[in-house]
């Protein structure tokens, strides 16, 4: 091979998609996004309070982004993807992409954006000391059902029916689901169980609820559920029902939601990756619940409802959507 030769192929090797990637992965952390859904408005906050703390995209980050959009059974191959990429750090979106992620390394820090108890799903010994390569944010508050079914009977006082509209293939909405039936029996309330596994079976599922006679639909936080927002608001106009919904559905239409912010959650994952990106060990920081609870009431929903609100329910929203 002559010197032109050889410098075409140096060329075409330094210029190729792989040796990119390579030469990123030398010179610049790779932080990977691994997301059972598509939510991007969060992932922009993350990256927003990455900016702040430094970091510049690019230069002193990349981002490589895997996004499930709810075909959960995409998230293993997508996970062994990133693994693949060597990033410094994965942070995950639900439940479903921590344990994905899981299963791809047990070495590569992961932090949680959202999930459900990470002890009582193993990925850590202790919220405290996670002893592990997981820790991050979870987004279970202790009471925060109990919670939600309380606020569900201030709104529907007279409700002996309460259908739940679920994602049935997300295990992170399992253990709601289980204290949902707790809190059922408790005040002798019928609990419908509907769960989903796509965009197709949520109308089905309304309809079926409105069959029943249910005095009220809680829609529990998912992937699926978040991502198709627009139609749950619709569906509660539709069927002129209480719906307590994710705050994105609420925006859309749906009466109330009630729950962790999300958005809170996202920006604060960033300062995990910014400590382990400067050496921190994952096992050795402690695992955070949340401490900002928001609830967000659709006025203009109520009002096509016929719903007069509780004065001590308007009293506790943080927002109000005229």
């Amino acid at each position: 091979m002559n010197r032109r030769d050889s410098l075409l192929a140096l060329i075409a090797l330094v210029t190729s998609p792989l040796a990119a990637k390579a030469q990123s992965m030398g010179k610049v952390p790779i932080v990977g996004l691994l997301d059972a859904g598509a939510r991007l408005s969060w992932w922009d906050e993350f990256r927003k309070q990455m900016v702040r703390l430094g970091y510049v995209e690019g230069k002193s980050v990349t981002y490589e982004s895997r996004f499930a959009r709810n075909h959960l059974e995409r998230l293993d191959p997508l996970s062994q993807e990133l693994v693949r990429l060597r990033p410094a750090v994965i942070v995950t979106a639900a439940t479903v992409a921590t344990q994905a992620a899981r299963r791809a390394t047990s070495q590569i820090p992961i932090v949680t954006a959202t999930g459900v108890d990470h002890v009582s799903m193993g990925f850590a010994t202790s919220l405290a000391r996670p002893g592990g390569n997981v820790t991050g944010l979870t987004t279970i508050n202790s009471d925060l059902t109990d919670k939600r079914f309380a606020l569900l009977r201030e709104l529907a006082p007279r409700m002996s029916r309460l259908a739940v509209v679920w994602q049935a293939d997300n295990v992170g909405t399992a253990a709601t689901i289980r204290d949902l039936e707790r809190d059922a029996r408790s005040y002798k309330i019928a609990l419908q169980n509907l769960g989903v596994r796509g965009r197709d079976e949520i109308a089905d599922a309304f309809q079926a609820a409105i069959r029943e006679r249910a005095d009220a639909i809680f829609v529990p936080p998912g992937p699926l559920m978040t991502d198709e927002h627009a139609l749950v608001g619709e569906l509660t106009r539709r069927h002129r029902i209480v719906v307590l919904a994710p705050v994105e559905a609420v925006e859309s239409g749906a009466l109330v939601s009630y729950g962790v912010s999300l958005t809170d959650l996202f920006i604060r994952a960033a300062t995990y990756v910014d400590k382990i990106l400067k050496g921190a060990k994952p096992g050795d920081l402690p695992i955070e619940q949340p401490t900002k609870l928001e609830l967000v009431i659709n006025m203009k929903t109520a009002k096509a409802l016929g719903i007069t609100l509780p004065t001590s329910v308007l009293a506790r929203a943080d927002r109000v959507i005229e």
